[in-house]
């Protein structure tokens, strides 16, 4: 027999032994990539009149006691909006991270901050990419440095053109090796994004599109420094260690922006079926004030639908801020951040106790 016949032989056994043993050659699935798992997770976009590219909830870090239950640790974190998600994560420690937004532009502010991790070795590092600040010398040093201090250096003065250029032009470097399609408008949006943190710096607000910034929103600033009820400072910035574990996260592809909409046909069942294949529970569900607007809009109910399906234990928290005066804002805030149990909100809904957004508000 010719050598070649032989060798045609002998691959046509292997395939057959392959397919009788339930082997489907040539369709061993590859492992998801990250700009595969935002396709698959992502709905259509919508449309919100604000920015967002801060957080002007004050009282965002008044919840951490709650999510520092170790019981919670190891779980699947949602949220929705930019970085204080960032700072949820590092309290809770969970497995794997979606961040949910209607706006595709949030998707895009997540890049941004993705490839920041990815070229930041330490929070300085992170806050002069994002803010277009020069690095100190002698980075390793800044690892013990104290919040106070990384500020006083971040509030200096920012890099020339050329050098913003230059980062800009590594930024975007970087989110394109993620994969994602971006078209012209995307990245240009990027850059706007990018370059509004560096000519703010950390004076920089949450802003309504054609609203000048309220006196009560926060600054950049301002949500640094902020502290929990324990007066503890539990920005994910102010602890080396809290920004290396959500480094790490960003680093594996687990922390995943999804364009959608929490009532929304598929993006939130999407998630609940890879929690389910991964064997992951429901940590924390963070809202905002996402409720108030699906409660307007009559589509509470579809949000309520797709919390269901979300696995979860029965220690599983919904965090939710709310404003002007709802909640028991602590004095000197106007937004109040509130946890309550995934289980008590599906249940007391089922039950009729929870048939308008004032009703989710009271404090607990």
């Amino acid at each position: 027999m010719p050598a070649a016949l032989h060798r045609l032989l002998i691959r046509l056994v292997v395939a057959g032994l392959l397919v009788s043993a339930g082997v489907r050659v040539g369709h061993v699935q590859a492992p998801p990539t990250f700009a595969s798992r935002v396709a698959q997770l992502s709905e259509p976009g919508g449309y919100f009149d604000t920015d967002n590219l801060i957080s002007n909830e004050r009282s965002y870090l008044h919840v951490v006691p709650a999510l520092r239950d170790p019981e919670l640790a190891g779980g699947a974190y949602i949220g929705v909006g930019p970085d204080q998600n960032f700072s949820y994560i590092a309290q809770l420690k969970p497995n794997i991270a979606f961040i949910v937004d209607l706006r595709r532009d949030n998707l895009l502010l997540h890049l941004i901050f993705k490839a920041l991790f990815s070229l930041s070795e330490t929070r300085v590092d992170y806050l002069t990419l994002l803010f277009g600040r020069a690095a100190p010398a002698q980075l390793a040093d800044w690892r013990r440095a104290d919040l106070d201090h990384i500020i006083a250096h971040v509030e200096g003065p920012r890099l020339a053109d050329p050098a913003i250029t230059q980062l800009r032009a590594r930024v975007d470097a970087k989110i394109k090796s993620f994969g994602l399609p971006l078209s012209d408008e995307d990245l240009a949006t990027i850059d706007r994004f990018h370059r509004r943190f560096i000519s703010a710096g950390l004076p920089l607000k949450f802003q309504t599109i054609g609203r000048q910034p309220q006196s009560y929103y926060p600054t950049y600033r301002d949500l640094l420094v902020e502290t929990d009820r324990q007066k503890q400072r539990r920005n994910f910035l102010a602890s080396e260690d809290d920004f290396q574990f959500v480094r790490s996260l960003q680093q594996r592809d687990l922390v995943v922006p999804v364009v959608g909409d929490l009532a929304g046909p598929s993006a939130i069942a999407a998630i609940a079926r890879l929690m389910t294949a991964r064997g992951d529970r429901l940590s924390a569900f963070y809202a905002s004030n996402v409720e108030f607007y699906l409660f307007g809009s009559g589509k509470f109910p579809l949000f309520v639908e797709n919390l269901r399906r979300l696995p979860r234990t029965s220690r599983s928290l919904i965090v939710r801020s709310v404003f002007g005066g709802l909640g028991q804002s602590a004095p000197g805030y106007y937004s109040s951040s509130l946890v309550q149990p995934v289980d008590e909100l599906l249940q007391g809904y089922a039950a009729g106790r929870f048939r308008g957004y004032p009703e989710l508000t009271v404090s607990r």
